[in-house]
């Protein structure tokens, strides 16, 4: 492929719902442009964005996958985003590379959650953003349903620029609303032919394009309600000043599988969208944290973002990088802005799915990627030392679903983990802890789709299986009444006995965990063995008497004892203090605590009723609503958290995708007598006390 001046270069990221088609658009482009020999299907597993087996097996994308192709002396990057939302973190890696969106719907279903979604991502970083309506040809497909639905949810700056034209129920034809040129696709390759008679519904489309121009400036705003007609001119220029600031978003059309309406769209998109250089410079902070400007100019210091990463066990790790000032090369060196190393470029290379070209560099405003970079993660940034710069980081949404693993053969636990860790190197939406107090390995991620190609890749890529279950509850003890006993250990052996007494009194207390201390009097204990005695508690709080989970909220005194001034010893204090705590805890209503978070639940107004309804089925207390923009609402409460192990199912079910939360400890409280019963069967049940 030829190299590129930024002036030429457009940026593009593929996004919308599940099964709208985007894949399928991007080979059809591709093959257009010849960057493929044939033009594969999803459904065949053999296209070029869909390479990775787990994306050929499930027949959906799973991750982006970077494909560019050269168009009217114009060099594309697309970014193929996933349409499922268990795989959101993709679009949010395509977003913070590229200065355009493309906003893949279905002509049957038209506007969906994926849609929103898409816009959403595009409006945050100020991206330009277009629309294709995909499958006309599709039996049921309604271009100008969809249109409508397009206008009633994102207002004026919806811009039809192609529209289709039905003869004999066949979209073969194809109107440029600006040129007002029809061009006919029945016979493969478009052929211009006389403009379709379409009456007043190509008045009402007209009337939508002037009323998106009239939103560009307050001049063209005045001139349009004023009732004077917009020229030629001033509808194509504001058209496309509109589209490169944001404020028109463009409407084109096709079907993807049947080539109808590719080239309209492609020369469309040389034409609107905008170059990585007017829209690809950044603000970036220097190590001082003050701002600093940065234009994309090749021959300036390089700064560039990894925006993606690979970790293959056999092919190794390779960072896609999307440069911003600079150019990249192997004479290239680089600062590691998070680790502060000297990276060392072996090559740089442009990626074409999972095809790899050498190329000299990679150029201000361009993408590539870099092999072998083993201590750089998405999101780092990699600058020349002269210019010490750190770019914006990817945000990526927080993984709402964790399951506990189980190894199917025991000793994988160390490979199960460094695999997760690699995993994680890909896609930063996992989560992974290893829970000490459970002793289980938790696994967190956006869904169960989500954890489920993390199990078929750790099997795949690292030769290791697992199994999920649900995690278990890290539950706590306490008491809630006071009591005073006795610990006396006596034991006579050959020579030297073994003798330590001590009274101990129990008591509730405000201490996360055990507050020790003393009022013996008259040496009946000496000062030597108190150590003993708080070391033997502090063994003890770590398994309770109800259904041995660790003990808060104690304080235990040591009042009197004896001692022998032979057999007694450190050890035998310590079995003394054992036996007390053993005899005290259950005479002093122990009782467990069960761990409350708190949630910050955002979605729809129309589902704020049943996510407060949900909400009190799970335990939980709502503690307020706020306004949170655009028609939602987060709702706050708080809940215990062995209820809400499946909640994220429950909120994506009934918000169709377009609710989230966050849930985050915050105390424990008591458990209700029925739930603490079931916990304490399991306990006995797992052999976890007697």
């Amino acid at each position: 492929m030829n190299t590129y001046q930024a002036k030429n270069i457009i940026n593009a990221a593929m996004a919308g719902h599940s099964g709208a088609g985007k894949t399928s658009l991007a080979e059809a482009m591709l093959y257009l442009a010849g960057a493929s020999d044939r033009r594969g299907k999803v459904g065949e597993g053999n296209t070029v964005c869909d390479y990775d087996p787990e994306e050929i097996r499930r027949k959906t994308s799973v991750s982006t996958a970077v494909a560019p192709f050269e168009w009217k002396n114009k060099k594309i990057n697309l970014l193929d985003t996933p349409g499922l939302f268990d795989f959101e973190g993709g679009l949010h890696e395509a977003a913070r590379a590229a200065e355009s969106v493309i906003i893949v719907l279905a002509g049957k279903s038209g506007v969906s959650v994926g849609t929103e979604k898409a816009f959403a991502a595009a409006e945050k970083r100020g991206l330009a953003k277009f629309f294709f309506v995909n499958g006309l040809c599709d039996e049921g497909s309604d271009f100008y349903g969809v249109f409508e639905e397009l206008k009633a949810t994102f207002g004026p700056s919806v811009c039809p620029i192609v529209i289709p034209f039905f003869e004999d129920g066949k979209a073969d034809k194809y109107i440029n609303m600006l040129e007002f040129k029809a061009y006919d696709y029945s016979g493969g390759k478009p052929v211009q032919v006389p403009m379709p008679d379409m009456g007043a519904r190509l008045e009402g489309l007209r009337t939508a394009i002037y009323e998106a121009v009239a939103e560009t400036s307050d001049e063209l705003f005045e001139k349009y309600f004023s009732g004077e007609e917009f020229t030629p001119e001033e509808v194509i220029v504001g058209v496309a000043q509109g589209v490169r600031r944001g404020t028109i978003a463009p409407v084109f059309c096709g079907d993807a599988m049947l080539m109808r309406g590719m080239e309209q769209f492609m020369d469309g998109l040389c034409w609107l969208a905008p170059n990585a250089a007017e829209k690809g410079g950044e603000l970036a902070v220097d190590v001082d944290g003050n701002p600093v400007e940065l234009a994309v100019n090749e021959d300036a210091a390089a700064a560039a973002i990894v925006f993606k990463t690979v970790a293959d066990p056999f092919i190794g790790k390779l960072s896609y990088v999307k440069v911003i000032s600079g150019k990249l090369t192997t004479e290239t060196q680089l600062v590691n802005m998070r680790t502060g190393n000297v990276e060392r470029i072996g090559k740089t290379i442009m990626m074409c799915g999972k095809k790899q070209e050498d190329v000299k560099a990679i150029c201000a405003g361009d993408i590539g990627a870099i092999p072998k970079l083993s201590n750089v993660n998405t999101g780092d940034t990699l600058c020349a030392p002269t210019r010490k710069v750190i770019l914006d980081p990817i945000e990526y949404p927080t993984p709402e679903m964790s399951m506990a693993i189980v190894p199917k053969n025991k000793g994988d636990e160390d490979k199960i983990a460094q695999g997760i860790l690699r995993l994680a190197e890909e896609d930063p939406t996992i989560g992974f802890v290893n829970n000490t107090e459970t002793k289980e390995m938790v696994i967190s991620g956006m869904g169960e789709q989500h954890l489920d190609v993390i199990v078929s890749k750790l099997k795949a890529k690292f030769g290791v299986e697992i199994t999920l279950r649900s995690p278990r509850v890290a539950y706590r003890e306490t008491i809630r009444k006071t009591v005073s006993v006795q610990g006396r250990h006596k034991k006579q052996t050959g020579g030297h006995g073994q003798f330590g007494d001590v009274w101990i009194e129990f008591s509730p207390s405000d201490n996360e965990g055990l507050e020790f201390a003393e009022r013996v009097v008259g040496g009946a204990v000496p000062k030597g063995f108190f150590p003993a005695v708080e070391k033997g508690l502090r063994d003890c709080i770590a398994k309770g008497p109800l259904a041995g989970y660790p003990v808060v909220g104690l304080k235990a005194t040591l009042y009197d004892g004896s001692y022998h001034p032979v057999d007694s010893s450190e050890m035998t204090f310590k079995m003394a203090a054992s036996i007390a705590y053993k005899n005290g805890m259950p005479q002093a209503n122990p009782t467990l605590l069960e761990p409350y978070g708190t949630l910050k639940c955002t979605v729809p107004d129309a589902n704020m009723g049943d996510i407060m309804g949900e909400v009190n089925k799970r335990r939980g207390r709502v503690m307020g609503m706020n306004p949170a923009g655009a028609g939602m609402q987060t709702v706050e409460a708080e809940a215990p958290m062995a209820e809400m192990h499946d909640f994220s199912t429950y909120v994506r079910q009934v918000t169709q995708g377009r609710g989230s939360f966050t849930f985050e400890f915050v105390r424990y409280e008591e458990a209700p007598a029925n739930v603490a019963q079931k916990v304490i069967e399991a306990a006995k049940a797992a052999g976890e006390i007697d």
